[in-house]
């Protein structure tokens, strides 16, 4: 049987088009999409990135949309994926709680302009499309928030932390690095995934043994910051 050729040629069946090429065209895409914006963005961009005709580009996809979400949901797999890693190991819920935050920020550094289209560009998506990738958040988001409650229980995470409101407060410090870290700055991958777990397990951990209500605030007590000053030339009475 014939097979359709990426130039666009007729075919009774279509060959699977090579993965390496489909890589090449979501690298692509993310790199554009990341630069002038989803919504900017033409397919003849793309095409042109990538290096082939704008009809080649439609051998590998239907829309501009199909690019946004395999970018997406791609991140996201990867980040499954780090899970059943973590699962696999014998560790702590602590120890699992450092591979996570080592894994997440490792995988985020790796994948800065990828990072940067699924925060500015995932409401371009299909409300569909939307909730499977909610769906797949969600689910390893809840895994975090997990590991949490299971370090509560044995005693390693503080009891005093909300597992929901810390897992809120610990991805946004992980996912902004996709806004500030360079990979040719100072600081290595590695260096940067470890620095932010030992700053994740410092915040979290606690000793059962000394444990006592509110005991963190007592490490630095909230001192006596004075109102802010008027401006004398302001007019008080708004006019």
């Amino acid at each position: 049987m014939g097979t359709e050729s990426e130039s666009g040629g007729t075919s009774r069946s279509r060959a699977r088009p090579p993965r390496r090429r489909r890589e090449e065209i979501f690298e692509a895409a993310a790199g554009v999409f990341h630069e002038k914006g989803y919504k900017a963005t033409s397919i003849q961009d793309i095409a042109d990135a990538v290096g082939i005709l704008k009809g080649s580009l439609y051998y590998y996809i239907t829309s501009k949309e199909d690019l946004l979400f395999e970018i997406l949901q791609g991140v996201h797999r990867e980040g499954l994926q780090n899970l059943e890693r973590i699962e696999a190991t014998s560790g702590t819920p602590m120890q699992k709680i450092r591979a996570f935050a080592t894994l997440h920020v490792r995988h985020n550094a790796e994948n800065l302009v990828k990072m940067a289209v699924f925060f500015h560009d995932f409401r371009s998506l299909s409300p569909e499309r939307q909730q499977l990738i909610v769906a797949e958040r969600d689910l390893y988001d809840q895994h975090f928030r997990n590991l949490l409650i299971a370090g509560q229980k044995d005693g390693s995470v503080c009891p005093d932390l909300d597992p929901k409101l810390t897992a809120i407060e610990i991805f946004g410090m992980m996912n902004w690095i996709y806004h500030w870290y360079r990979p040719t700055g100072s600081l290595s991958m590695d260096e940067l995934a470890q620095t932010i777990a030992d700053f994740v397990v410092a915040g979290l951990a606690c000793d059962p043994t000394t444990h006592a209500p509110g005991h963190r605030r007592a490490f630095a007590p909230m001192p006596d910051v004075p109102p802010p000053r008027l401006d004398p030339t302001a007019d008080e009475t708004g006019d």
